[in-house]
């Protein structure tokens, strides 16, 4: 069957299929669209159009279903998975593969004219088999994601005066006294960094071809108007970071767990939203807990709960999974498995208990409830602090400073605030 597009997804192909015939340019380019968008659909309908051989990867075999299965929809029977996850390896005009698994016979992949990695975001520039496979076969690279910008560390100081300062923006000589140690008043520091996908260094991504925001989606009724709580009691002023800087050290998160309770919070939490006030029962509670300890109380103190993790099997997790989706599972509690490439437009409820620094990560859990379905009436439930460090998915926005030079806003606090291309400690 040929699907109607629509509108957004019409141009978001249309850029596409300009960027491979234009054969002056060799800059990679990305398509900027929110979870919920199609992506699925709008890489289909791509493939579809090229006249040229089109290798697709992804980063994990859920998402590689889903953006084969939309191909073959189409009718279109020029295609194959070449993916250890499906226990197959064949190669046709549209493959569909999964990074990894290309990667022993990397040769076999030389001949593709048209390359597009789904969830770019998650391509390292500096190293890794994404970067070794790109850098090979001196293609041009086409990228879609919803969140175009990648977490990195940085150390450097901080002074009452100027704030934090990167090592390499300030003379040494005037902030410490030798080699090892700074002068009163300034502090040695790790912060994170944000950085958009065409402004880190090296580069893979160098142009936005296109964009549609969360706001237009929401405008038109494409994806669901979520209601947020922040009912976080974690004081993250508390815990430290981990050795890189981009993260919460676990062994300080699980002390700060301890002490505001967040264990028995969380199976409070859960049973007030198995009986809401309303008296309507929520169509599905996901919980993202950070450790397995949490997952696994809540599944001891809450009835009907279920849990998945890294080291669940494959079956048992597909058919948890299914239980969930058909209502036979009323909670599904995992740590880390489901933020991508689970898709249940139903879903109209999602309990974050565990703090993140990474915006990515936050979209992308907020994102499984996002999708819209009839009746939906979609919650976000806080328990780390997330709220008050990167306000409301719905509020985040695209913006440039200048011509080519894009960051990514959202509302803190009531104020606009940019959340990328900035240090925060």
């Amino acid at each position: 069957m040929q699907y109607k597009l629509r509108p957004y997804q019409i141009q978001a192909s249309d850029a596409a299929v300009r960027f491979f015939c234009n054969k002056k340019s060799e800059r990679n380019g990305i398509l900027v669209l929110p979870t919920g968008a199609g992506k699925s659909l709008i890489v289909a309908d791509i493939a579809s159009r090229l006249k040229q051989s089109v290798l697709v990867l992804q980063p994990s075999k859920e998402i590689l279903e889903q953006n084969y299965a939309k191909y073959r929809s189409y009718g279109m029977e020029n295609c194959s998975i070449y993916s250890a996850s499906f226990n197959k390896k064949e190669i046709s005009e549209v493959t569909f593969a999964t990074i990894g698994s290309i990667m022993a016979h990397i040769d076999d992949f030389d001949h593709f004219q048209a390359i597009i990695i789904d969830e770019c975001h998650g391509v390292n520039p500096v190293e890794g088999q994404y970067a070794t496979f790109i850098k090979k076969v001196k293609r041009k690279v086409l990228g879609l994601t919803a969140t175009p910008y990648r977490l990195y560390n940085a150390q450097g100081i901080t002074t009452a005066e100027k704030g934090f300062m990167p090592n390499g923006s300030f003379k040494t000589e005037d902030y410490f006294i030798d080699e090892f140690h700074p002068m009163p008043g300034v502090t040695l520091t790790n912060a994170c960094i944000l950085k958009f996908l065409t402004r880190t260094r090296p580069r893979i991504f160098h142009d936005v071809l296109y964009e549609v925001s969360i706001q237009s989606l929401l405008q038109q009724g494409f994806l669901a108007r979520l209601r947020y709580f922040d009912l976080s009691m974690i004081d993250t002023r508390r815990v430290k970071r981990n050795s890189t800087g981009r993260d919460y050290d676990e062994q300080s998160l699980s002390e700060e767990f301890a002490r505001c309770g967040l264990a028995n919070q969380l199976s409070n939490i859960v049973q007030r939203l198995l009986r809401p006030k309303d008296g309507k029962p929520r169509k599905g509670i996901l919980v993202f807990t950070q450790f397995i300890e949490e997952s696994e109380q809540l599944a001891k103190e809450v009835e009907g709960v279920a849990v998945v993790t890294g080291a669940t099997k494959k079956k048992e997790r597909e058919k948890i999974i299914t239980d969930f989706k058909e209502g036979r599972i009323k909670v599904l509690a995992n740590v880390g498995v489901l933020t991508t490439g689970f898709d249940y437009p139903e879903l109209d409820t999602v309990v974050m208990a565990r703090p993140t620094m990474s915006l990515a990560m936050w979209y992308q859990i907020v994102g499984r409830a996002i999708r819209p379905f009839e009746g939906k009436d979609g919650w976000i439930v806080d328990l780390g602090d997330n709220l008050k460090r990167f306000g409301k998915v719905d509020d985040l926005k695209l913006q440039m400073n200048k011509p080519g030079e894009y960051f990514i806003s959202g509302v803190v606090g009531g104020y606009q605030k940019q959340l990328t291309n900035t240090y925060f400690t």
